[in-house]
């Protein structure tokens, strides 16, 4: 493959393994930090191609720690952390330094959007926002969500992901366009968001081609990217 060629969608998001010449269709494209070595993000660069590794900075999906809180995700089992706790914030910037050092183009920061259940950690997680900030230097930072953080966030990263914001996957196993009411929500998020000094983009889910391009149409409406995927982010 010629390492000039022009890519042909903003931004990707997989959570698999492999398929490199697949990923070379965006400019940008999410992956899980672990599932990618050096060597294949220094090919994807070549290709023009920026990889954003994954970072999660609320939960924690690794062994039992001391920043622990008792609670977990019921959706996907990672425990809940205390985000003030300063071994927290060491364990999330070696992980940022990590990727960094990898060879990534930049970070994606996810479970951001902890309003309704920790606001009490809402300071402490843009102290650490602005901590992986620091440590990623000017490249790219990808927030998912993170309304209520807004609007300090937009001065501490580059892009905010709104995730599902037409469609989603629902506790029983389908997928489904929000309810007008939830959509009308959204459409006001995103008009304030289009404000800021942001690039914004949205994520949905869809299992069919009508329900994606539904999605896709809406997200157009307000002049947003839109890539569709499947609730496990195999697809791309």
């Amino acid at each position: 493959m010629d390492a000039t060629r022009v890519t042909t969608e903003p931004i990707g998001f997989y959570y698999g393994a492999d398929k490199l010449e697949r990923l070379t269709r965006y400019k940008t494209v999410v992956l899980q930090a672990d599932f990618y070595s050096a060597g294949e993000l220094a090919w994807l660069r070549e290709r023009g191609v920026g990889a954003l590794g994954y970072l999660s900075l609320t939960e924690d999906p690794g062994p039992a720690a001391p920043w622990h809180r008792q609670a977990r995700n019921p959706d996907w089992g990672g425990a809940y952390v205390h985000v003030g706790d300063p071994r927290w914030t060491a364990h999330v910037v070696g992980q940022a330094r990590a990727a960094m050092a990898a060879g990534f183009s930049g970070l994606f920061l996810d479970t951001l959007n902890i309003e309704s259940t920790y606001p009490e950690d809402l300071p402490h997680l843009l102290t650490l926002i602005a901590a992986v900030r620091q440590e990623a230097g000017p490249e790219y930072l990808l927030a998912n969500r993170g309304f209520g953080l807004l609007p300090r966030l937009a001065e501490l990263v580059d892009g905010v992901l709104f995730e599902s914001f037409s469609a989603r996957w629902t506790d029983f196993g389908s997928y489904a366009p929000w309810p007008d009411d939830v959509l009308e929500t959204h459409a006001s998020i995103a008009e304030e968001l289009l404000k800021l000094d942001v690039d914004v983009y949205a994520l949905d889910y869809a299992d069919s081609a009508e329900l994606t391009a539904y999605a896709q149409r809406r997200a157009r409406e307000f002049g947003i990217y839109c890539f569709v995927s499947d609730r496990a982010l195999s697809r791309i």
